[in-house]
């Protein structure tokens, strides 16, 4: 167990009463941003869903209670794992417990669904624990990247408070652990798995069967709530037998019955009867009883909500917004999706987004299976992901309109895309959000027969992880995109997929790696005589070599791009190269080379309209000023600089604009100006990647010698 030094409050009191499940709900996690760090902090999260009702669980919940009193007692948080079959009410269970607790924990809640049934797999650890930080009121410039560093800052922010977690359908302990908060706060975690692995970290595991035939047979009775129950009782337990004691399966199957007030119970246990063999069969497998269940559902749905059910089970990702929606049917879905969120089968994720509970999907895809024609659902997906492509596309164009979009392929159907206006920040937030979607896409568009799909929407993630740093995305994105490119047999593609991949591999720590991909690039460019192309693999190469310490080859081959790519009517990447020439000049002291260079590049860059490396450019020129003790024009040139690179979410090479501020600033005798540009810059630099991570540990010990001790 995991020792805390903080004193604790005793709670005492257990969870009574009979209660009857009557559904299990589940949602994202919704947060809103308030302006100022610490009213952000100080905003209290209520995320958990709303309480249901549940039978025949007190023996459990005592256990779960008596648990949380030991641990309390002890000192230790409280840690438990409701394992059991789908649909049994695991996540039930766990809301009616933490419920009960909540007046005694006043810091919130939080919940994540973990997705381990998702398509697209679990979600990541990272990403969940981003939107916890976000929740408690991190902004997206104070977000670190790195897991290891988002853990920590979530255990911190927690240490204080007095709050319940939910983890709700979790994968692997290690994907939990990352996850628990810090001091004496209790978490609950839903799988379908057992998870020994937990009870390394003081977990209580609590295995849930189903629910015995009264216990099912009071749920029946409370859904329906109708007297049914009591006038036909050997119809309502030839019925809950059916549903084999499941109380998804009794929920589903007593809201259909609800729907009918004049049905007599008969007619349901008959249609259940009538796929007697195939419900036997599937509930031996676990959840798949549920299936017949959700069958009587859905034939109940009026045709168009029946349809889009069935073309939104073909959606790539685990959740969706309104936009695909709209995309795949080709028309506006509200009410539609309004029905399908009122019969149970879709759950409001919030924020006009929704998704489907994992075994519903399940359902739902089957359904597209057995009554779509092959080629309706191709069109869908194809539907889907042009929706996806072009709304990628044109977010890349808005962050980066100098990156050299290639042509990209749709279908015959017009395309539709989400609104995106013309905010390079809300562009950014757009990929972010829908990253997750984004590479399950990537993932589909091959073996669906899109395989340009996954290379081109790689391509248009580029902004997206130059700015923000996923590495570990970027890196899998342009694999898949490179094969893709190479079962196409298009060279101009598998280029883009080398040199764009290799510089995820450079932001990685894998400079030998990127190297390759970048000479395997110039071997391509070579033999198919594109000159253009491989001369700008010299600074792609140029860019391995400096980070490997060559700087002597970084030279070279940043002076043969400077001077090839404008022959080859590139004046742009030239000016790029140039820019790389002043970095390595200056790395090497060679201060006048430094700032020739770095000047040209800035004055080249800015003439072909690149304001974000002309803003490098001059950031890099302000230092070499700088490092010749040449103060007037630093100001200028960085100021400029960290307007342009502020105004488009730049999140790292403004860091360093203000870390060449602060230096200014120390220069002049202005130590207080000095910490403030390096807070900010460490603030930014953490939300940046691990790759990163140097920089960041550079920025603190310049504030810990001004302030004269360490910062956190």
């Amino acid at each position: 167990m995991r020792g805390q030094g903080h004193g604790h409050n005793e709670l005492s009191g257990t969870v009574h009463g009979a209660a009857v499940q009557a559904g299990t709900v589940y949602g994202g996690i919704h947060y809103r941003v308030e302006t100022g760090a610490e009213e952000q902090i100080r905003q209290i999260p209520w995320q958990l869903p709303p309480l249901v009702r549940i039978t025949d669980r007190t023996v459990e919940l005592d256990a779960l209670e008596r648990h949380r009193a030991r641990t309390a007692h002890e000192g230790y948080p409280a840690l438990a794992a409701v394992s059991g079959l789908g649909g049994v009410g695991k996540t039930a269970v766990a809301l009616t417990w933490l419920h009960a607790l909540s007046p005694h924990f006043p810091g919130g809640q939080l919940y994540a669904d973990l997705g381990a049934q998702s398509p697209n797999g679990p979600a990541a650890p990272d990403e969940v624990v981003g939107r916890f930080l976000r929740t408690l009121g991190v902004s997206a410039k104070q977000m670190p990247s790195a897991l290891a560093d988002r853990a920590a800052l979530y255990r911190s922010l927690t240490a204080s408070r007095r709050l319940v977690v939910l983890l709700d359908d979790a994968a692997t302990a290690a994907q939990v652990r990352p996850l628990l908060p810090g001091g004496q706060n209790v978490t609950a975690v839903t799988s379908r798995w057992r998870m020994p692995g937990l009870i390394v970290d003081g977990c209580y595991a609590l295995h849930l069967e189903p629910l015995a035939t009264e216990a099912a047979v009071e749920l029946l009775e409370i859904t329906l709530a109708d007297g049914r129950v009591a006038a036909q009782p050997e119809e309502a337990r030839a019925l809950v037998k059916l549903c084999a004691g499941l109380p998804l399966a009794v929920r589903v199957a007593g809201a259909r019955l609800a729907a009918r007030p004049r049905r007599e119970i008969t007619t349901m246990v008959r249609a259940l009867t009538e796929e007697r063999g195939r419900l036997e069969a599937l509930a031996i497998q676990g959840d798949h009883n549920v299936r017949a269940a959700l069958d009587l559902s859905y034939q109940g749905l009026p045709p168009e909500a029946a349809r889009l059910y069935r073309l939104m089970g073909l959606h790539p990702g685990s959740e969706f917004g309104t936009p695909v929606v709209r995309a795949t049917l080709a028309s506006d879905a509200a009410d539609v999706l309004d029905l399908l969120h009122d019969a149970n089968l879709l759950v409001d994720a919030g924020e006009e987004r929704y998704r489907f509970h994992d075994l519903v999907r399940l359902h739902a895809a089957s359904k597209a299976e057995e009554e779509e024609l092959p080629q309706e659902r191709v069109a869908a997906l194809r539907r889907m992901v042009d929706h996806y492509l072009a709304t990628a596309t044109r977010a890349e164009e808005i962050v980066d309109p100098q990156h050299r979009t290639m042509p990209r392929s749709y279908g015959a159907e017009p395309v539709i895309m989400a609104d995106l206006g013309d905010d390079a920040e809300g562009a950014l937030d757009w990929l972010e959000l829908e990253l997750p979607n984004l590479m399950a896409v990537i993932h589909r568009a091959r073996p669906a027969g899109f395989p340009a799909v996954a290379w081109q929407l790689a391509d248009a993630l580029w902004p997206l992880f130059l700015r923000r740093k996923f590495y570990d995305q970027w890196r899998a994105v342009h694999k898949e995109g490179l094969t893709a490119a190479e079962e196409l047999g298009d060279t101009a593609a598998q280029c883009r997929m080398l040199t764009s991949g290799g510089v995820g591999e450079l932001g990685l720590g894998s400079h030998e790696r990127a190297l390759e991909m970048f000479e395997r690039a110039a071997r391509t460019f070579c033999t198919s005589g594109n000159a253009l192309g491989y001369a700008r693999t010299l600074n792609y190469q140029g860019l391995a070599h400096q980070r490997l310490g060559r700087l002597d080859k970084a030279a070279k081959l940043f002076t043969r791009a400077a001077t090839e790519l404008p022959a080859c009517g590139d004046r742009r990447a030239g000016g790029l190269a140039r820019l790389n020439l002043a970095d390595v000049a200056l790395a090497r002291g060679l201060l006048e080379q430094a700032t020739t260079d770095a000047d040209a590049a800035y004055t080249t860059l800015r003439e072909a309209g690149d304001m974000y490396n002309a803003a490098r450019a001059a950031t890099l020129l302000g230092r070499a000023y700088l490092a010749r003790d040449h103060l007037d024009p630093v100001e200028d040139l960085l100021s400029t600089a960290l307007s342009t690179l502020r105004g488009m979410a730049a999140d790292y090479e403004t860091a360093r604009t203000l870390e060449s501020l602060a230096v200014l600033a120390e220069r002049r005798g202005q130590q207080g100006l000095a910490r403030d540009y390096y807070r900010e810059a460490l603030e930014l630099h953490s939300s940046v990647s691990r790759s990163e991570s140097a920089d960041a540990e550079a920025v603190r010990a310049q504030l810990a010698r001004l302030e004269g001790h360490a910062v956190d």
